[in-house]
């Protein structure tokens, strides 16, 4: 079942607003425009992606997170190659100019529909889903996260999913703890220290050298959690190979900092509180929307997600 949660439990419905909206923007045609010649796929994709999942999933709360800093200076200053390449001459994130000039209208619309914006200063999107799951669980609330960040799957708990888009929207994963165990043969709590050791080239993060996913899941099976692995690595005589032990040793500066920057920060400060997300039934602002909508030539698009709204319950 998509919801085995009892009748009326709430749930929380989590995007990773950028990785949305990202993936709209590189996958659906340029020539998706206004009436005055402006590009709007990336404006488009987003409503048709949000319209599908609060239809097929049905939340009762949504939040548009957001990433008020896409590279936090707490997390470069543990680990400097952290997003670095992604950084452009003027310092800020190398992006589309074309993308860039959408980013107003998402706001606009998102606005206009009353889908509520939540970001932090100093904080990705990935820590204000993770304080937003870790009080929806709290609270005994469902939550599903959408995204096409796999470092999120370490909020997959027995209340919350992560409804994963790496392989297409249309083609979505539902992450859950059995998923995560059958693909990767650890737990949930496990991730970030699988993480870790497996690195990721995306974000700037090494990993260990010669230690791939396979060795990771393997050393987490045999001694639980990361601060055991290490211990193991120095003890001495050790129950690791020497090449394994070769291998943590030469990382040994990276992993402790890197495990702080990979997990997700769960007690932000934000700006809303989950009683504040409940999902509208139509537009907050009825003639904005209307007015925005013919602006952008949203067509079959936006009344795709006034009725996906209209009919969420």
């Amino acid at each position: 079942m998509d919801n085995p949660e009892p009748m009326g439990t709430p749930r929380v419905m989590l995007l990773d607003t950028a990785s949305l909206y990202f993936r709209a923007y590189f996958g659906l045609p340029d020539k998706l425009r206004s009436p005055d010649g402006r590009q709007v796929n990336a404006v488009r994709g987003l409503l048709d992606f949000i319209a599908r999942f609060v239809t097929e999933y049905r939340p009762t709360h949504l939040a548009c997170c957001w990433d008020n800093d896409w590279r936090p200076q707490w997390r470069v200053d543990l680990i400097p190659s952290y997003k670095e390449h992604r950084v452009s001459p003027t310092g800020g994130e190398t992006t589309d100019a074309e993308l860039d000039a959408q980013v107003p209208l998402i706001v606009a619309a998102l606005n206009a529909l009353g889908l509520p914006i939540v970001g932090a200063d100093g904080y990705e999107a990935d820590d204000v889903i993770a304080t937003l799951a870790t009080v929806a669980q709290s609270r005994g609330w469902a939550a599903d996260v959408v995204t096409g960040d796999r470092d999120l799957f370490q909020l997959v708990s027995d209340t919350t999913r992560v409804l994963y888009v790496g392989r297409g929207v249309a083609k979505h994963d539902r992450i859950d703890p059995a998923w995560i165990h059958d693909r990767y043969g650890i737990g949930p709590e496990q991730y970030v220290d699988f993480a870790v050791m497996r690195g990721d080239a995306s974000d700037g993060l090494p990993g260990v050298a010669g230690v791939g996913e396979k060795t990771a899941a393997g050393l987490l099976a045999r001694f639980g959690d990361l601060s055991a692995i290490e211990q193991a690595a120095a003890d001495e005589p050790s129950p690791l190979a020497g090449g394994v032990r070769a291998k943590l040793a030469a990382a040994a500066d990276y992993l402790g900092p890197a495990r702080t920057v990979v997990a997700v920060a769960r007690e932000v400060a934000l700006p809303l509180e989950l009683d504040d997300l409940e999902l509208v039934s139509s537009p907050a602002d009825v003639s904005g929307w209307e007015t925005l909508a013919e602006e952008l030539g949203l067509g079959g698009s936006a009344e795709r997600i006034v009725t996906a709204l209209a009919g969420r319950t």
